[in-house]
């Protein structure tokens, strides 16, 4: 792996999904949480904020969780034993929720601008998606691991997809590779 590639990867959001088991009440948690925001007719479940780590939670009344814009897997937990432990002062009984990462985002460079016509018909028709009128990058789905890839002509990348944190270094690394080898970085 080249060490000077993948220092540019950074984690820039984790999205994890829990459940508490139960149906919850969204107009009497919306009243006893401070701080949260609750309209139903932008949103139909409440929106929980912690600074502390700085992440959201939305929380549906079916008792799903999901925990986003954390920047890594522990402020995420972190965030949500936050939002359990208001519950259980609020008396919601919360045992020990199973939390699932979801989605990692992150950034990365490669160090190169991309030719992003070239690249779309070297990587596969059938494994890209690039309309430059609609978006300005490149969808690159990848199969192993199994990512979605956005490629910038300024060299810039977004991969997503992940449910891991040691994913994206990986995607990275193939979408460098396959690139490298098509011709197209510099």
């Amino acid at each position: 792996m080249d060490t000077q590639l993948m220092e540019t990867v950074s984690t820039e959001n984790v999205v994890a999904s829990t459940t508490v088991g139960q149906e919850l009440d969204l107009n009497a948690v919306s009243q006893d949480l401070l701080g949260v925001e609750y309209d139903t007719s932008e949103f139909p479940g409440v929106v929980y904020r912690t600074q502390q780590p700085k992440a959201a939670s939305l929380i549906f009344r079916s008792g799903k969780i999901i925990c986003t814009g954390a920047k890594n897997v522990d402020a995420a937990q972190e965030s949500l034993e936050s939002l359990f432990d208001e519950f259980r002062d609020l008396g919601i009984d919360v045992d020990d929720p199973d939390v699932a990462v979801v989605n990692v985002v992150s950034c990365a460079d490669l160090g190169s601008p991309i030719n992003l016509s070239a690249a779309a018909i070297g990587l596969g028709l059938e494994a890209v998606e690039y309309e430059p009128e609609q978006f300005p990058g490149l969808v690159y789905r990848l199969s192993e691991p199994d990512v979605v890839v956005l490629l910038f002509s300024s060299g810039k990348v977004v991969i997503t997809g992940a449910t891991d944190v040691s994913t994206p270094p990986k995607a990275l690394e193939a979408a460098h590779g396959k690139l490298d080898s098509l011709g197209l970085l510099a």
